[in-house]
């Protein structure tokens, strides 16, 4: 694994310091309104600020939070963060995808990516998680600077999504592509047609920016995608859509953690 840039290693230190914890293996950000996995995933006591951590930046979207905790699953110490922050917020592309380098930085090498999207295909229902297995990235950016030339194929872990779809006691997981944009305006219908045409599953704003970090420092990746809305349907209160997923999330979340070797 690369090395993380050193401002996520001096995160990464503070990080360890305060969770009295100098080893992570899981990483787990949580997206819009799925805070509350964070709980069932074993997160008690105060949680750690992330916004007084060096370096961090600020979380400025409506249902994300920065709170961290560090928690043990299994065989496993998990650091879990109760939200993210976007491209959308102003701010550069190295800061959005600091959380994760600063989660590789504490010895993370699976992360577990999850966010609110709106589906595309016809058949995914609102409350339905997808394990994502590939994305479109159409923002024209990304979080690499110079010839930094990651292979890109499988960037979701295709171990860690069979491990996700067989999770028991939950509803079957759709499989699907995600598309992210630049936002933070929703699509157009016409905009979604494209996506369709380009043969994305579902939409949103964040995971592959920190997909492409994750893959370049050698992380294993599984992206998990909640439908909150139809795309260019109606909007309700995303984070109210996303809630109803939580014991979901949770729960594959858990199954995959336990299930590493």
């Amino acid at each position: 694994m690369t090395d993380a840039p050193d401002n996520a290693v001096r995160t990464a230190r503070e990080l360890a310091r305060r969770t009295g914890v100098e080893h992570h293996d899981v990483l787990v950000i949580l997206g819009t309104g799925l805070a509350g996995a964070a709980e069932r995933l074993g997160a008690t006591g105060p949680s750690i600020p992330l916004a007084t951590l060096p370096f961090f930046p600020r979380y400025t979207a409506t249902g994300h939070h920065a709170q961290g905790w560090s928690v043990p699953i299994g065989a496993k110490m998990v650091l879990v963060f109760a939200g993210r922050c976007h491209a959308y917020e102003g701010l550069e592309l190295e800061e959005v995808v600091h959380p994760l380098r600063t989660g590789i930085a504490a010895g993370c090498s699976t992360v577990i990516l999850t966010a609110a999207v709106g589906a595309i295909r016809p058949d995914l229902a609102t409350g339905s998680v997808l394990a994502v297995t590939d994305h479109l990235n159409l923002t024209a950016r990304s979080p690499l600077q110079g010839p930094q030339f990651v292979d890109m194929v499988d960037a979701y872990s295709p171990a860690l999504r069979a491990l996700a779809l067989s999770t028991t006691g939950v509803a079957p997981l759709a499989t699907g592509t995600y598309a992210q944009v630049p936002g933070p305006q929703f699509e157009t219908p016409a905009e979604v047609r494209m996506l369709a045409a380009l043969g994305a599953d579902v939409v949103g704003m964040s995971m592959a920016f920190e997909t492409i970090a994750a893959r370049h420092a050698g992380a294993e990746v599984l992206g998990l995608a909640v439908v909150t809305n139809e795309a260019a349907g109606a909007i309700a209160d995303i984070s109210e859509a996303s809630a109803g997923a939580v014991p979901t999330v949770a729960e594959i979340i858990r199954h995959v953690v336990v299930s590493l070797p």
